[in-house]
């Protein structure tokens, strides 16, 4: 799945560097829309609002548009985050009638929002998507955004 690079042993005891494929951050992002509870679907957006990967089964034209709307919400937190001097946006949630939208961090300026049932338990939603972000966060390099745009506008001139 994603290739582990040995590097010179650090005193500080870090792990190896894993480096992902689209392929690979795109199976995580829909293995975490699949297994966990109340998830529907969950899409990982660039820091100037294009769509890098989505779940399984959520049309493409949708997964778009909630990019859009995604960095919109980001632009909106940051300027509030700034106005009122209270940091970085860190986390952002609407509760909606049939659902709810989560957005968060995910490494320089992208984000992963995930859109939920009304029933799911935000609690364990919120901490996978705290895990998803500490286990692949990192792979999410200026390289990995190149590829992960790259194959989209491959799919979508297919």
């Amino acid at each position: 799945m994603h290739r582990t690079h040995q590097g010179p042993p650090t005193s500080s005891g870090a792990k190896p560097l894993q480096v992902f494929t689209p392929e690979d951050f795109a199976w995580l992002v829909g293995n975490f829309a699949s297994e966990v509870s109340g998830v529907e679907h969950a899409v990982v957006v660039s820091a100037d609002g294009l769509l890098l990967t989505s779940s399984r089964g959520f049309p493409v034209e949708h997964a778009e548009q909630l990019a859009a709307v995604v960095s919109g919400l980001q632009s909106l937190a940051k300027g509030a985050a700034w106005l009122f001097g209270k940091g970085e946006s860190e986390e952002l949630l609407l509760r909606m009638r049939r659902g709810h939208l989560v957005v968060t961090a995910i490494g320089e300026g992208s984000s992963l929002a995930v859109l939920t049932a009304p029933d799911a338990d935000m609690k364990v939603v919120a901490y996978q998507m705290a895990v998803l972000v500490e286990g692949a966060g990192h792979a999410l390099t200026p390289r990995l955004r190149q590829q992960l745009r790259n194959g989209r506008r491959e799919v979508a001139v297919r």
